[in-house]
């Protein structure tokens, strides 16, 4: 019963947050749709914060069991890889009732942060950072640095968030029809996947090509009077 009451108090909660967000929304409108008593989220989470944390938690969970992680056999190409990585992002930001109350609480909060993404990002937004940073070493050179690898990493994310938090000037900028002929979550998955190939082959041929010129350099007599 503790874990239903709980529960029908996230589910009240959700789309009040999602809709006024912390400051807006009010422990008491929250019960009264939930239809417990008003000191059942001082028992179940303490306080409002809490409760707004683990709503934002609970948020994420959700839209992750709604769209899971991408997962491909072994012999997946990294070509093939990256694709199904950034094709999963977009149907997890564009895709999927993506004006759910999970979508919209999280893209509030990314958008006016309170701090309930900390443990969000840790336990579950770095581990899919870490399966991108896997894809892009199979392309970049072994030595590239650490911020390079990062910002490579999200360079990628950045053009699938664009559709997401760009999506309404996208609209005004591109006529509907091309939209709808153009712009789906297939076709963006294709278009991004290439552009980061061609970009991730460039860093590569450029690294390959200053090694190259070192080596020459290195090689090359000393010159002499």
């Amino acid at each position: 019963m503790a874990d239903d009451t709980r529960d029908r108090v996230i589910d009240a909660a959700g789309p009040i947050f999602a809709e006024k967000g912390f400051e807006g929304a009010t422990v008491r409108e929250i019960c009264q749709a939930a239809g417990v008593n008003l000191a059942s989220v001082n028992y179940h989470f303490g306080d409002k914060q809490r409760l707004y944390f683990a709503t934002v938690k609970a948020a994420h969970l959700m839209r992750m069991k709604q769209v899971p992680p991408a997962q491909w056999p072994e012999e997946t190409t990294p070509e093939e890889q990256l694709r199904l990585y950034i094709h999963t992002a977009l149907r997890r930001m564009l895709g999927h009732n993506e004006l759910s109350w999970q979508m919209r609480l999280m893209t509030r909060e990314i958008l006016q942060p309170t701090g309930a993404l900390v443990d969000v990002v840790e336990q579950g937004i770095r581990p899919q950072l870490s399966v991108l940073l896997g894809i892009l070493d199979h392309f970049l050179p072994p030595d590239t640095p650490e911020h390079v690898r990062y910002q490579t990493a999200f360079s990628i994310i950045g053009q699938c968030l664009h559709y997401r938090f760009g999506k309404d000037f996208v609209a005004m900028l591109v006529p509907e029809e091309e939209r709808n002929e153009h712009y789906s979550i297939e076709q963006l998955a294709d278009q991004i996947t290439r552009f980061s190939l061609a970009a991730l082959t460039r860093l590569r041929d450029e690294s390959q090509q200053s090694g190259d010129a070192h080596s020459i350099s290195s090689a090359s007599p000393a010159s002499t009077a």
